[in-house]
């Protein structure tokens, strides 16, 4: 992916196109900061952090499950999230691509931002912005966690460009 195939985010639209166009501008943004990395781009740090590029792609992945499959949809997690111990390790969704191959980290970002279009699409159908969390007691909104997301691709797309061009050069917006 290039930075021109990103999603532009509509300039004259209504919240919701704001909110979900950003997010998917940032979502875009991180997958082309990802893409063409094998295992070892993927595994690279920039020191004194040990924050990796994939580390960056799962921890995401169990974002979005978390705030939409989770909160917004009031399910229980999905696969991998459902059998990790978290008491053992609060940071698995980080460490865990230290031992996963290139393919199933982007893989469970892909369906985990799949899933996430997917029951927003569902909640919205029914409800709007203001819709609360089906999980109890309900205290977020569809609009706080469009907007949560788009603050946490936005903190992770700047280390991102950080840790891409420390390990090919790769520079851009």
């Amino acid at each position: 992916m290039s930075p021109d195939e990103r999603p532009e985010p509509p300039h004259a639209t209504d919240e919701l196109g704001t909110l979900t166009g950003f997010l998917e501008f940032l979502r875009a943004t991180l997958a082309w900061k990802t893409d063409g990395l094998d295992e070892a781009g993927l595994r690279a740090t920039l020191p004194p952090s040990d924050m990796t590029l994939g580390g960056m792609l799962h921890h995401l992945a169990f974002v979005e499950d978390y705030w939409f499959g989770c909160r917004l949809a009031g399910e229980q997690p999905a696969p991998p999230w459902d059998a990790v111990d978290w008491d053992a390790d609060p940071d698995w969704d980080w460490h865990a691509p230290a031992t996963l191959d290139a393919a199933t980290v982007r893989e469970r970002w892909t369906a985990a931002v799949e899933r996430s279009r997917r029951l927003l699409a569902e909640i919205l159908a029914d409800g709007d912005l203001g819709t609360l969390e089906r999980r109890e007691p309900a205290r977020v909104s569809v609009r706080y966690v469009l907007t949560h997301m788009i603050e946490e691709y936005a903190r992770h797309a700047g280390h991102a460009d950080l840790l891409r061009q420390s390990i090919d050069g790769l520079v851009g917006e």
